[in-house]
């Protein structure tokens, strides 16, 4: 049963006012750059986004316990609104220009994504897994939006508003090869101890 709880001094409200700074802040930085494209993507992503949170919620695979203003929705619209989309942003402007390239840095930052929800999961109230959906199901949504919008944004965002990580630095032996291969086998680590602590 979920509680819904009024805002006060506790580690979820510093966590959702605190992506909600950094996603607006973010966010501004990218408007500038040019606030019709980004802007554009911007909405984009954030109205799927938040469909698909909705629906998931309405069909009851997870729910949001805490929320910084429960009675105004069933998901911390704001909060959400302000991440995804930011991340998508980022992704987009920096992602490599070859798919052979695309993929490790998409596994990469989604994996951080997916380490941070696991976080979340375990020792917050902010959100709350239920009927049929687990970690995997997340990590494949993941994939599914943030490559939807890596097509998308290559539509909308022209080559001079985008700055794609060197592949130089992410080949052999150059930092951009040890941090994916570092981030990569923690995060598989850590899960499969999180799945260990389920039995």
């Amino acid at each position: 049963m979920n509680h819904y709880i009024n805002v006060g001094t506790n580690i979820e409200t510093f966590i959702l006012l605190g992506i909600i700074i950094i996603g607006v802040i973010g966010l501004i930085l990218f408007f500038i750059l040019d606030w019709k494209r980004y802007g554009l993507l911007f909405l984009l992503s954030a109205s799927v986004g938040n469909i698909l949170c909705l629906l998931f919620v309405k069909l009851g695979f997870y729910s949001y316990p805490y929320r910084l203003f429960p009675k105004l929705a069933t998901m911390p619209i704001t909060a959400i609104t302000a991440s995804f989309p930011l991340l998508v942003l980022i992704c987009v402007r920096y992602s490599p220009k070859l798919w052979m390239w695309k993929i490790p840095f998409y596994w990469t930052v989604i994996h951080i994504g997916v380490f941070f929800e696991a976080l979340l999961l375990t020792n917050t109230r902010i959100i709350e897994f239920n009927f049929k959906w687990n970690l995997w199901d997340s990590y494949t949504w993941w994939w599914i939006y943030f490559l939807l919008f890596e097509w998308i944004g290559g539509k909308i965002i022209p080559e001079h508003l985008r700055k794609p990580i060197s592949i130089q630095n992410l080949q052999y032996g150059k930092i951009g090869w040890f941090l994916i291969h570092f981030i990569l086998i923690i995060t598989i680590f850590l899960a499969g101890y999180y799945l260990g602590t389920l039995k």
